[in-house]
């Protein structure tokens, strides 16, 4: 009888957390599922959905090392213009210097010990899923939140306490409640240990635990006071590709001193590699928003067999992703704040498979012990797509990945 060997400590703090240390590395690689998975009891997202982008299918995934189509044409890599004009040159010299611990991060990874294990469950994980169904159309939250009937319509959220003990029914039975409030433009709270499952226009959406979300059209941008009003955060988190038609200047309007709580806020902020972008950033908005760079993060992105999902030198689509951290001064701050965060590791790349299309890695727990002030943590992340669990996620679509065809049923 073949016995499987037990698992490093590591390896199952990674199957209960998502989250590997990589050894003598800079780099974390982590399970972007396993991850948002901890905030569901009765649902679990897929990975089949989550993942498909880059598990073509599931007979491709079981068998990773089968040679590839030939006739199937590869994108070859693009070779850099002969004459690279000033903005160009500087988005190159940015690149060939993280270059070398992109490449450290990327074989510690390959050579980990448990790289093997790791791959190898998350293959599994893909395989034993629910594919993403078909069906009608997801609703278009950007389009409903213009129409004049925005306002009338309505989430209704069945609160089911399957775990909470009641002195009338002895915890025999779930205790169960249905909330009907306004979709757009009002704070929707799940403030229990479950997640709910919330109904709007004949499609099931899945709110995870201890969460809420605020919908609204974004050019209304005075609407954040509300979040104010209910606590001041101290992460926010930011995604600068989600919305590309809006102009760079529009952010700078964004009231983020008065959402910074008195003893400070991390400011983390998600951007392409388009050189005229980050010096925006650093120039202009970094600066309105009172905010100080500290450090950056790399998202390195693989596929399902760990190699990189393009060549690291194509010019124009780096297999990577920056998060800029800035840390926005508070009324309370002193000079120890300041400390706290020259301390914070610079180039710390993290390693993952990606999700859907602009679909960023859940980190923030990652980031929350670079947090100041008070703990737990209030955390908000603008322009959001789908929601955390402890965070406010706000913008026009937080809901757009928490539709139920995401998810699956855990059975019990």
């Amino acid at each position: 009888m073949e016995i499987e060997p037990k698992p490093s400590d590591e390896l199952s703090r990674f199957l209960d957390s998502g989250i590997y240390e990589l050894p003598n590395s800079n780099a974390v690689f982590i399970d972007p599922v396993r991850i948002l998975n901890r905030s569901y009891s009765r649902f679990r997202v897929s990975p089949s959905s989550y993942y498909s982008r880059f598990f073509e299918s599931k007979h491709s995934a079981q068998e990773p090392n089968l040679s590839s189509n030939p006739k199937k044409r590869k994108r070859k890599p693009k070779k850099l213009p002969h004459s690279l004009n000033e903005t160009e040159q500087a988005a190159d010299k940015r690149h060939q210097e993280v270059r070398p611990l992109l490449l450290k991060a990327h074989e510690s990874l390959l050579v980990s010990a448990d790289f093997p294990a790791i791959m190898s469950k998350i293959r599994s994980d893909f395989c034993s899923s629910t594919e993403l169904s078909g069906g009608d159309e997801e609703h278009s939250f950007v389009e409903l939140g213009r129409v004049w009937q925005a306002p009338l319509y309505d989430i209704t959220l069945d609160f089911k306490f399957s775990r909470l003990k009641s002195e009338t029914d002895n915890g025999e039975n779930g205790i169960n409640e249905r909330r009907v409030l306004p979709v757009f433009n009002n704070l929707v709270v799940n403030d229990t240990p479950e997640e709910v499952e919330a109904e709007f226009l004949n499609r099931r959406y899945l709110l995870p635990s201890m969460s809420c979300f605020y919908m609204l059209n974004l050019i209304v941008v005075s609407t954040l006071w509300l979040l104010i009003l209910h606590g001041k955060t101290e992460v926010l988190v930011r995604n600068q590709c989600m919305y590309p038609t809006l102009p760079n200047r529009y952010f700078l309007s964004l009231p983020i001193k008065q959402l910074t709580h008195r003893g400070g806020a991390l400011v983390a902020l998600w951007v392409t590699n388009r050189e005229k972008l980050r010096t925006f950033i650093e120039k202009e908005l970094f600066p309105a928003w009172g905010v100080r760079y500290v450090s950056t993060i790399y998202w390195l992105k693989v596929k399902g067999d760990g190699s990189l999902i393009s060549d690291l030198d194509l010019f124009h689509h780096r297999p990577y992703e920056c998060l800029l951290l800035g840390y926005c001064q508070g009324k309370e701050m002193d000079s120890n704040c300041h400390s706290e965060f020259r301390s914070i590791k610079d180039e710390h790349i993290i390693i993952s498979i990606p999700g859907g299309y602009s679909r960023k890695p859940p980190i923030g727990e990652l980031l929350l012990e670079h947090v100041p002030g008070v703990k737990p943590a209030r955390c908000i992340e603008l322009f959001a797509r789908e929601m955390l669990g402890g965070w406010v996620s706000w913008g026009n679509e937080p809901l757009h990945f928490q539709d139920s065809r995401y998810f699956e049923t855990v059975n019990t």
